[in-house]
């Protein structure tokens, strides 16, 4: 039975994600395409989003376990996230669009160490895949309903700038749906009493080798941005592109739950090598034009990967804020500097240079991750 806590998040994420898929379903699109930016803008606007959303968690998520601070950062990260999402409307450049990126991207850095933190707190032993599988799964529905009605509206309404701009206005309606939910129907953490000593990490120093694999994994894996370009560029019709998001989303819809079982069943760090071949697989299929495979197997990478990372460092972290900070901030690093750097070898090089270079980097971080678990 899945605690009612847990069940409420699930649904401020659906309502949260369903916005946020609306907006990631057209902007790519929206900046290359509509106000004629090239791929190098778009992999400044992604890395700068990355770096702020990830990049800020370990702050909050140390002062989550430092001060015991979980509901009030939860909130106040939904509310952020709510309102300025919208503001995209107003947007007119690149720059702009960084900017209003970064600064959504802030609520998401305040509430999600926080957010992990309650779901392991109201999480049954040893049911944390079970856990996270459900939650992810939620997560993801509310991308796919998000992407499905960026599709519906391009599709019915055309292309013009203005549909795209009253999609960004459209997506404060969920925003305040959700934090609506999360202020009266979800429970602060059940903490026992304040931390008295100074927190220490030394315990957690085990989890790193891991952590380390996964951000250079991060590094080279093409952002789902760069599909989106990568369909646009094989032929897929403009309107058309957002149904390849509804396929992505709805793949790792079907598998979450699945994916929280198995990890709880063979061990985080199985499904995270399962995750990873997937990934390279997924790279493979970009860069033979098999794009709808491309997005499934992307899809099947990005549910097991998270689904196993956040298991994996609930099951086993001491201070699970401040590591799930760590985390995040890891990501934050390498997924901003990633997306930099893709944007610029495609914008100077080509699309088939930036393809490869990552293949062959996701290849051999593969193989290093496989020897690694050998050893230990």
């Amino acid at each position: 039975m899945i605690n009612k806590n847990i069940i409420a998040l699930g649904f401020v994420s659906f309502f949260t994600d369903l916005a946020s898929s609306v907006v990631t379903s057209i902007l790519p699109l929206y900046i290359v395409y509509v106000l004629g930016e090239g791929v190098d803008k778009l992999g400044f606007v992604v890395g700068v989003a990355t770096f702020v959303s990830y990049g800020f968690r370990f702050v909050f998520g140390y002062f989550s376990d430092k001060y015991q601070i979980v509901k009030p950062f939860v909130v106040s990260g939904y509310l952020l996230s709510a309102v300025t999402k919208p503001l995209l409307y107003f947007a007119s450049s690149w720059v702009g669009i960084a900017g209003l990126r970064g600064l959504e991207r802030v609520g998401k850095a305040v509430r999600s160490a926080s957010k992990d933190s309650l779901i392991s707190a109201y999480s049954a032993k040893n049911k944390h895949g079970k856990t996270f599988g459900f939650h992810k799964t939620m997560d993801i529905a509310g991308e796919l309903m998000g992407s499905i009605i960026a599709f519906l509206a391009l599709y019915y309404f055309g292309e013009s700038k203005e549909i795209f701009k009253n999609l960004f206005a459209f997506t404060l309606i969920p925003g305040i749906i959700s934090v609506i939910i999360v202020i009266f129907f979800v429970k602060d953490a059940p903490y026992k009493k304040k931390q008295t000593s100074k927190l220490s990490l030394k315990d957690d120093i085990k989890l790193l080798p891991v952590l380390l694999i996964f951000f250079a994994f991060t590094f080279f894996m093409f952002n789902d941005s760069f599909f989106l370009i990568k369909a646009k560029e094989a032929g897929f019709s403009l309107e058309y592109i957002p149904l390849l998001v509804i396929l992505l989303n709805f793949t790792q819809t079907l598998l979450s739950y699945f994916f929280g079982l198995k990890i709880d069943k063979i061990g985080a760090e199985k499904v995270l090598l399962f995750a990873f071949f997937f990934g390279i697989i997924s790279m493979f299929f970009l860069y033979f034009d098999f794009i709808i495979f491309g997005f499934i197997t992307l899809g099947v990478f990005l549910v097991a990967s998270v689904n196993s990372i956040r298991a994996y460092i609930s099951k086993k972290a001491k201070n699970k804020g401040s590591v799930f900070g760590v985390f995040y901030g890891g990501v934050a690093l390498s997924g901003a500097l990633g997306a930099v750097f893709t944007g610029m070898i495609w914008k100077y090089f080509g699309e088939d240079v930036a393809t490869i270079v990552s293949l062959i980097a996701l290849v051999i971080i593969g193989i290093l991750f496989l020897i690694f678990r050998r050893k230990v």
